[in-house]
């Protein structure tokens, strides 16, 4: 596949979210319509950027694997195409989840990062769902549950809140800043 790029953004070695925030800092230099390549080693960026192009309005083009990179295709859009980067609204602090599960509250928490991530640690009780398998993953998460949207951040899960919502489900919260910061109980996958 030889694919033409205007501009090739060098995002290797880059860990969510800084791949999106080049990304979204290089495509303003280009013209609509014009392609830039984001060229990353993390395995997860294929799903961000889908998704961060889908909350913006701007083309993903696909991703073409060259041995460690993933080289990701991106069109800018033109100003009738794209869209004001949304935000999910409904977030929970941290510290608010922290403090609900030290309460021994039922909480249905879905944790959005990659599961190599999520092995090295996660909240006792997520499910693992990667962003990038979400749409197809709905029927495992129950629309009637207040959900807990997490990841490294709280820029994939923002996302995935925004997707969750747009199917229908009505109580979503995205939890910010996100597992980085996390300093409760912590279970690994051996």
């Amino acid at each position: 596949m030889n694919i033409t790029a205007n501009e090739i953004l060098n995002a290797k070695g880059l860990a969510c979210p800084m791949p999106i925030v080049r990304t979204k800092k290089a495509i303003t230099n280009l013209e609509p319509g014009q392609v830039i390549e984001v060229q990353a080693t993390d395995k997860g960026s294929t799903a961000d950027i889908k998704a961060w192009a889908d909350s913006t309005g701007h083309q993903y083009l696909g991703t073409v694997e060259d041995g460690e990179v993933l080289k990701h295709y991106l069109r800018k859009a033109s100003e009738e195409e794209t869209k004001e980067d949304t935000k999910h609204e409904a977030i929970m602090d941290l510290r608010v989840l922290r403090n609900k599960i030290d309460a021994g509250e039922s909480l249905a928490i879905v944790d959005v990062r990659e599961p190599a991530e999520f092995a090295f640690g996660h909240i006792p009780g997520a499910k693992n769902i990667p962003l990038g398998e979400l749409e197809e993953r709905l029927s495992e998460i129950d629309q009637n549950e207040e959900l807990h949207i997490i990841c490294r951040t709280g820029s994939r899960s923002d996302l995935a809140a925004q997707k969750l919502k747009a199917n229908g489900y009505k109580n979503v919260k995205n939890i910010v800043p996100g597992m980085s910061n996390w300093e409760g109980p912590t279970n690994k996958n051996n």
